[in-house]
């Protein structure tokens, strides 16, 4: 049984399928490998182990009758504590939702269950998932896989830590600027951003509307897949026989490669040439409407995000992290004249990249410019932190500021990643083309 802890998620499907195994016993064994992982208290805000038994009854019983509603029919998944849960505390990692216990589950996970996923627990998450890094004092700080002293990239903290460290298969998190595709390059996990308005949000504590979505961190591209035909009770992208001969990627020179750390450069390089020798045409771009874009990052987050939460916010701010508290105060410093200005522009900026990444199948970019920093350093040095967070998701916010979707994949080369960005709603396409390059870069 403890071989199921590194197996995939749709490894783990194929064998409840033909038998070999059973739900039940996979649950537990999750949950005994969660509750004695000496970092679980770091990466579960709780476990769900009375659902999560339940649950994989159900699907035992559906298994033995040939009734089984999905490929994760009985596969074991975390949720970041964002997803609301009936029954079950969801506090986005803050203590200004502290004891908040909602009366029904999200959409989603309402979906992902009628297809058969096991909840097994709740994980970490930066405070109200307002920061990158995944550094959080109120709550927990989640461990990067390579370095426990590390952070583990944010804001789905605890959902990429708890795959990292075999005690969830598959995890599910959200992403406004990067907050799926951060944890997963840390910690050598595929990512999968989907187009804002494409996975419900109905349910999941809100950070910037405009910009939430929700998206799988996994350990495979075909685990992606899946998730996300699980969450919107889809059958999931095909796969088979996904090749690269023909594919025409476009390298983002303008903003993506600026003042990369020798890692992460490293092994975009290497990433790059091996995509190229498995069959891909490979141009360099330009495209001076992401420079411009990034700029509106100011009033756009922390403009909503403040409008979102400031009456919750201002009746007890002193229980807040100070440096996030900070972010959604910036919020106050923006008009509404210059927020509506900004989403116009944006609009027009975002046909201008279309146009100009029309005859692409993807974009390529590092995921993150950056290795995880310490978290002595963050706690120490308020100015690193800033400095630190704003460097971690300039690439990833180019996907949400384009209104794009986006997938992370492992370069081979520890905490560095490279990104994958097609047009909205080209989820599935971008999953094949993951998988091929997935196949190229093993």
């Amino acid at each position: 049984m403890q071989e199921w802890l590194t197996m995939s998620a749709s490894a783990l499907g194929r064998g409840i399928e033909t038998g070999e195994i059973d739900p039940v016993a996979l649950a537990q064994t999750y949950l005994d490998a969660a509750r004695a992982h000496p970092m679980s208290k770091r990466i579960y805000a709780r476990l769900t182990p009375e659902r999560a038994l339940s649950e994989a009854k159900a699907a035992a019983m559906r298994a033995k009758t040939g009734q089984r509603l999905s490929p994760l029919d009985g596969v074991p998944v975390s949720w970041k504590d964002l997803f609301d849960t009936a029954g079950i505390a969801t506090e986005a990692g803050s203590a200004l939702l502290k004891d908040r216990v909602p009366t029904q589950d999200a959409e989603v996970l309402k979906v992902a269950s009628a297809m058969g996923t096991v909840c097994i627990g709740k994980t970490h998450m930066s405070e109200l998932a307002f920061s990158g890094l995944g550094y959080n004092p109120i709550t927990e700080t989640s461990p990067c896989v390579h370095d426990p002293d590390a952070v583990s990239g944010g804001s789905s903290s605890g959902a990429a830590a708890s795959i990292a460290h075999n005690i969830a298969p598959l995890a599910i998190g959200s992403d406004t600027g990067g907050s799926v595709r951060l944890p997963a390059v840390w910690n050598d996990l595929v990512g999968l951003k989907t187009t804002s308005g494409r996975v419900s949000l109905k349910g999941v504590v809100p950070l910037v509307k405009s910009f939430d979505t929700v998206g799988p961190l996994a350990r495979t591209v075909e685990d992606a897949a899946q998730a996300l035909a699980a969450l919107e009770g889809t059958k999931p992208a095909d796969l088979s026989g996904a090749t690269l001969e023909g594919c025409h990627f476009a390298v983002l020179n303008t903003l993506a490669l600026d003042d990369l750390e020798d890692q992460p450069r490293a092994a975009f390089e290497s990433a790059v040439q091996r995509l190229r020798a498995a069959g891909a045409e490979i141009t360099m771009i330009e495209a001076p409407e992401i420079v411009e874009a990034i700029s509106f990052a100011g009033p756009l987050f922390p403009g909503e995000a403040y409008g979102q939460w400031r009456d919750v916010i201002d009746a007890n701010p002193d229980v807040m992290f100070a440096q996030v508290l900070g972010r959604f105060r910036a919020g106050a410093d923006f008009s509404a004249p210059d927020y509506v200005a900004a989403w116009e522009k944006l609009h027009e900026l975002r046909e201008v990249w279309n146009a100009r990444i029309a005859g692409f199948d993807a974009v390529l970019m590092p995921t993150c410019a950056i290795l995880p920093p310490k978290i002595a350093d963050l706690e120490a040095d308020e100015a690193l932190y800033v400095e630190r967070n704003l460097k971690a998701l300039r690439n990833t916010r180019i996907g949400n500021l384009m209104g794009a979707c986006a997938l992370t994949l492992p370069t081979g080369l520890p905490s560095c990643g490279i990104m994958l960005v097609a047009r909205p709603f080209e989820e599935e396409r971008l999953l094949r083309i993951g998988a091929a390059s997935e196949a190229a870069l093993a």
